[in-house]
């Protein structure tokens, strides 16, 4: 049995998260999840409660339908891919391995669920959920982006802000904030990726999401792993390293 006296989350002991866990339901709107993000991954930290929720979340995830489960399994893939952890605790890939790879697994079916042909924005985040529970460094957190048309990322050379724009508004960089609203004064054109010849992440994502019903996903990708010249200095960078590099 956990002892969740000994045990902490964002605002103290973690007596409290039994209760709360007891009591969530499926909705994403239930008040509760808010109380359960606020303690197990505040502001992007995790602590000790939060990992030992884990096996909580996965048996949550496991008796709820593929449409219901998604809160668990949102949840779950924030502790994960936490960077700021403030308890000396094992990561979650050594002390849950078992309890991840289940969650992996229940994802995995979860993007299965046909209500997802009308809906990016849940398709994204479960897709984005299931790199967390693989352990793919940094697109866990990022790539729900993809949906939003837009990063903005810090130029490595000069470190000035740059808006990467893909989608209706066109795909190029620039230094205007206000691009979305009027026609910006300087952009520069993106180099996309090829996804026939890339290495690296890009040829899967962008055959699973293509497989999976979402051309318009998949036309972005090859924009988000290609380069981009700083609207400031004109420096050609790598986005997808300018996105991993972000906070």
């Amino acid at each position: 049995m956990t002892d969740w006296s000994q045990l902490h989350h964002a605002y103290g002991t973690a007596e409290d998260i039994p209760g709360l866990l007891d009591a969530v339901g499926p909705d994403p709107q239930d008040p509760v999840w808010n109380s359960l993000a606020s303690r197990l991954y505040h502001q992007g930290g995790v602590g000790s409660a939060s990992y030992a929720a884990l096996p909580i979340l996965a048996e949550k995830a496991r008796q709820w339908s593929i449409t219901d489960r998604r809160m668990p399994l949102f949840l779950a893939g924030q502790i994960v891919t936490a960077r700021d952890i403030y308890d000396e605790v094992t990561s979650p890939f050594v002390a849950h391995s078992s309890v991840i790879a289940e969650l992996l697994a229940l994802t995995e079916e979860a993007l299965g669920d046909p209500a997802l042909a009308d809906d990016s924005v849940n398709y994204v985040q479960l897709l984005s959920t299931s790199l967390s529970f693989e352990g793919v460094e940094g697109w866990g957190e990022h790539l729900d982006q993809v949906c939003g048309e837009e990063y903005e990322v810090s130029c490595p050379d000069c470190f000035s802000e740059n808006f990467i724009v893909f989608g209706e508004n066109g795909h190029y960089s620039t230094a205007d904030d206000m691009y979305f609203k009027r026609p910006p004064a300087h952009t520069v054109p993106l180099q996309p990726q090829d996804p026939a010849t890339a290495e690296g992440l890009l040829p899967r994502l962008h055959a699973r999401v293509l497989a999976d019903g979402h051309p318009e996903i998949a036309a972005r990708l090859p924009y988000v792993f290609g380069h981009a010249h700083c609207a400031h200095c004109g420096e050609f960078f790598s986005v997808p390293d300018a996105i991993l590099a972000m906070p």
